[in-house]
């Protein structure tokens, strides 16, 4: 069977004062294309469904539209677990109506789904963190261990409140129980969690800037060798990165963000992760570059005129700018850079010898003249910038005022 992987879609996010739901509207369109081009048999986004617990009317009405499409109606069962930046109620609320279309919605940890069927799918075995699933025109089930994102009121409400136990235990023994009671070589057999997961020994992964840490509480960073060895695939979502923490036996798979949302990602390729599995078998994943989106930049320029020149060259990105220069940007020179280009979302002025400012010792006489003593604070205030002409007259306009 075929099995399309994808996470983090965070559907409503803005890049500071910038929309991204244009961009969002074409990759969804471009991984429903992936989806019906490989013809796959079923979809699993592994959660950070939407960016916020409250997103608006176009971010959820985008989000259903696309696992309706996903699902070709029913045909092909789609599976969304919730993650750190998702309600889990709001993602729970449309489950009933959502299974007339084929789509499984799990917002809360270990939740129970209840069986059912349509002419192309059912669900064979449920248990609270497990179901199995038959799917048309293949002659095994498919397995899937669920653990969408638990804070730590729900880790204590779902798996207990034993503060001597670590969390990597607590999931360990719950995946190992299920895994041993219903995953064997006659099925495909998978798990799907939104978590922070590491490979032990290997250098801690970073969280993607701007994402909530999903540390839980004291608990440790969850560790890759606590999946159950009956696991073909793991397919996580968090990392916004695409990554194997696994093996190429047993991957363990971050599919990453199908966008750049950060200037921490800044260069980074988008994927989704195309899965062959067969029971007994290891399971083959290939990642499938996706091509929409604009690109997000970090540059740093000298010139006004070198900046200028680039910007038109590249205009379908966000830009974070820096411009080192000697002296404050005049209003003028501001204008300009931000006529030249719609997508700057910062811009950084710098001054080029920054460092020997501020190594520099500097006693203040209050007995100068008030323009000197200005200066003197607007440099101080500014990174060792100094204040130009038009921000003198500015300030003495004000003064006489």
């Amino acid at each position: 069977m075929k099995i399309l992987h994808t996470a983090d879609w965070h559907l409503g996010k803005r890049l500071d004062r910038f929309s991204r739901l244009e961009e969002q509207v074409l990759v969804m369109e471009e991984i429903i294309s992936i989806a019906d081009d490989e013809k796959v048999d079923l979809v699993i986004v592994a959660g950070d469904l939407f960016d916020s617990f409250n997103p608006s009317v176009e971010a959820v009405e985008l989000f259903y539209k696309t696992l309706k499409r996903l699902s070709q109606n029913g045909k092909r069962p789609v599976i969304a677990i919730s993650g750190n930046h998702d309600s889990p109620n709001l993602i729970d609320a449309p489950d009933p109506l959502a299974r007339e279309c084929g789509i499984i919605l799990i917002g809360h940890p270990k939740a129970e789904i209840l069986p059912f069927e349509n002419e192309y799918f059912k669900i064979l075995k449920s248990k609270a963190g497990f179901i199995e699933l038959k799917i048309e025109n293949t002659d095994f089930p498919v397995r899937i261990l669920h653990t969408p994102y638990a804070n730590e009121i729900r880790l204590k409400e779902y798996f207990g409140e034993n503060k001597e136990e670590e969390i990597n235990k607590v999931l360990a023994q719950t995946w190992k129980n299920l895994a041993d009671e219903f995953c064997d070589d006659s099925g495909v057999n998978l798990l799907t969690a939104h978590l922070y997961m590491n490979k032990r020994g290997a250098e801690i992964l970073e969280e993607p800037e701007g994402e909530k840490p999903i540390k839980i509480g004291n608990a440790d960073i969850i560790y890759s060798d606590i999946i159950p060895d009956q696991i073909q695939y793991t397919a996580l979502g968090h990392l916004h990165a695409f990554q194997n923490i696994g093996t190429a036996e047993k991957p363990v798979i971050y599919s990453s963000s199908p966008l750049c949302y950060s200037f921490s990602e800044a260069g980074q390729k988008k994927y989704i992760s195309i899965i062959e599995a067969n029971p007994g078998k290891a399971a083959l994943y290939e990642k499938k570059q996706l091509k929409n989106g604009r690109t997000l930049v970090r540059k740093t320029f000298t010139s006004v005129e070198d900046t200028i020149q680039w910007l038109k060259e590249n205009p379908n990105t966000f830009i974070e700018l820096t411009l080192e220069s000697e002296t404050f940007l005049t209003v003028d020179e501001r204008k300009l850079i931000y006529q030249s280009h719609n997508g700057i979302v910062h811009l950084i002025p710098k001054v080029k010898n920054r460092e020997l400012m501020e190594g520099a010792n500097h006693e203040i006489n209050l007995s100068q003249d008030i323009d000197i003593l200005f200066r003197d604070y607007f440099k101080s205030k500014n990174g060792g910038q100094e204040a130009n002409e038009e921000l003198m007259n500015l300030f003495n306009e004000i003064l006489n005022a």
